[in-house]
This record gives C-alpha cells, sequence and structure tokens, in this order.
C-alpha cells in the first residue's frame, strides 16, 4: 500500500496485508455483478479459462490503477515535505531531524508540513475518497483492461507539476523573508563594520522564520484544502467513465 495513512512504516505488513485482503473480499461480489465493467469483461474470461499470461497481464495493469492512486494521492505530502525542507535548510535548521511516523527521519519543518497534511487528509475523509475511487475502477474499468496512453501521462505531468507549484506556493513567502533579511543583514555589514552582525543574524534569521511560519500555518488552511480536493477531483475524474484511458494491456 503506497496511499497516504495507509503506506507508512509505523502501520506493520501484517495490518496491511489484512487490510488488502479485507478490501479484497468486499471488492470480489462486485466483480461479478451484472452491469459493472469488471463483471462483463470477468465473467466471460473465467468461462473459457485463465491461462498464465491473461493473469500476469490482469495483476498488471490492476498493480498500475493502485500505484496510480497511491503515489497520486500522496504527491501533496511530498510537496509540503519538500517546502518544509527547503525552508528548513535556508534557517539553518538541517542539522535538526526528529522522527517521522510515516517514513524515515527527516527535518523538523519537513515533518511538521507532513503532519499537517496528514491531518487534512484524515479530517477531509481522504482515506474513504480513495476507497471509493478504488472502488469505481472495478464498476468502470474491465478487469485487467487498463492500459497507459496519453491521458494517463497527461494525468501523472499534471500531479507533478501541481506538486512543484504548491511546494513553490507554501515555501515562497518565508524564501522571499529570508531573502530580504539576507540583504538587510549585508548592508549593516558595510555600513557598521564594527558590529558582530553573523552572531546575531542567525538568530534573527530563525526568529523571524518561525514568527512568519506561525502566521502562514494559519493562512495557508485553505491552500492545504484546495491541494488535496484538487487531487481527489483529478484522480476520480480520470477513472470516470466519460474520461478512460484506452482499453488494452500494458
Amino acid at each position: 500500500m503506497y496511499a497516504p495513512l495507509f503506506g507508512g512504516l509505523v502501520i506493520p505488513a501484517r495490518v496491511k496485508i489484512f487490510l488488502a485482503a479485507g478490501l479484497s473480499f468486499c471488492i470480489y461480489p462486485m466483480l461479478l455483478t451484472p452491469g459493472t465493467a469488471s463483471a462483463d469483461h470477468l465473467v466471460p474470461v473465467i468461462n473459457e479459462g485463465l491461462s498464465l499470461w491473461s493473469l500476469a497481464s490482469v495483476i498488471s495493469a490492476e498493480l498500475g490503477i493502485g500505484l496510480i492512486i497511491g503515489y497520486g494521492s500522496s504527491l501533496p505530502l511530498i510537496a509540503l515535505q519538500w517546502a518544509g525542507r527547503s525552508i528548513s535548510q535556508q534557517l539553518g535548521l538541517g542539522i535538526a531531524e526528529v522522527f517521522n511516523p510515516g517514513e524515515e527521519q527527516g527535518r523538523m519543518l519537513s515533518q511538521l508540513f507532513f503532519l499537517l497534511a496528514l491531518a487534512g487528509f484524515v479530517s477531509l475523509n481522504g482515506h474513504l475518497i480513495l476507497f471509493s475511487t478504488l472502488i469505481e475502477t472495478f464498476q468502470n474499468i474491465p478487469l485487467g483492461g487498463f492500459g497507459v496512453d496519453q491521458h494517463a501521462i497527461n494525468l501523472i505531468v499534471g500531479l507533478l507539476t501541481s506538486m512543484l507549484h504548491v511546494a513553490l506556493r507554501i515555501a515562497a513567502p518565508l524564501f522571499c523573508l529570508i531573502f530580504l533579511e539576507t540583504i538587510v543583514t549585508g548592508f549593516l555589514m558595510r555600513t557598521v563594520p564594527q558590529m558582530n552582525i553573523l552572531s546575531i543574524g542567525f538568530a534573527i534569521k530563525i526568529l523571524l522564520g518561525i514568527g512568519l511560519l506561525m502566521v502562514a500555518i494559519g493562512t495557508q488552511t485553505s491552500v492545504l484544502v484546495e491541494i488535496w480536493f484538487s487531487t481527489f477531483a483529478n484522480l476520480s475524474q480520470f477513472f470516470s467513465p466519460g474520461s478512460l484511458p484506452s482499453v488494452g494491456m500494458w
């Protein structure tokens, strides 16, 4: 499992296996329900018999769907982690590392942004939306009939572009503040050489950065909500009946 909240390192592999098995058990009756794309495709295949090649192609196609949903929904977390990592580096907090319950150890602000994004994901019922999107894929796409085409490539490129846009949008205010602080510090060093700016410049930069960060966290809530809703909408639209990729094996 690669989706947010379910793919964390703190979740035992046994729990992930049981969760995947439980979802499979719940979804399987849907595969045989007349009228769904999976049933219309699966029932004739079962009647004709499954070969090793057809089974491998079905598994690879379904893995592709799962990877797109899992990694696509994880991109907002990656974007905010990147923003936090960049800000930590600019503020001089790169040495400090904390434990990340979702991944390995990382920088302090990076993990703060990660936890905020994860909290937004849970509060918006993102886990339920992902389950709903997964179920829709079985209703709209024949089992083993998913193929990577230009439409899928456009989705991946669009999600990556949005990730970079979001990361820059979050980090830009602090980057501008740090840039201005550096200019002022350099000006003071040139005009008042007797003053030891280096001894206080580091502390000033951290205080200004943390102060702006406290203000920005409260104002960036709408941005976080927009990020998640946009990601959910893109994934749901991609697997909708009117916007399906071309049917074919990988």
